[in-house]
């Protein structure tokens, strides 16, 4: 499975390098997945759960969609430091166990079976406060 995750990884990468600009390259390189990394390494370290974060660069293709997945990717981070502090809270956010962050109108959250959906519409991306009020009823 690991491996198979690497390989759809590895051409979400290539399709989009094949397809963006130079600008679009270097914001998803430089800003987009040092912003994924470090919201995945303090989900683990706050929630003590894994949490795989997918940006769908097929679809997020606009400089404004690929900073609006480095926000969502940001306030994850910052929104998971101060929520995982207790056992119910780090029991309902270690549900999802995957976020795809896709570019669809309204920016909202929406969750099943273990996978969040985040949409970022270019101009407007789903919040945190989102995220957690459907994950934690």
């Amino acid at each position: 499975m690991k491996k198979r995750s690497i390989v759809v990884a590895s051409l979400l990468a290539l399709s989009f390098t094949a397809l963006a600009g130079k600008l679009e390259r270097t914001t998803y390189e430089k800003q987009v997945v040092p912003a994924v990394t470090a919201a995945q390494d303090t989900y683990k370290s706050s929630c003590g759960c894994a949490l795989k974060i997918n940006v769908d660069t097929a679809v997020l293709t606009t400089n404004d969609q690929l900073l609006g997945a480095k926000h969502i990717a940001e306030h994850l981070k910052e929104g998971v430091e101060k929520y995982c502090t207790d056992a119910a809270s780090k029991k309902a956010l270690c549900q999802m166990k995957t976020l795809n962050i896709i570019n669809a109108k309204p920016a909202a959250f929406t969750f099943k079976d273990g996978v969040g959906s985040c949409t970022d519409t270019g101009q407007e991306t789903c919040a945190w406060e989102q995220m957690t009020k459907v994950l934690d009823k």
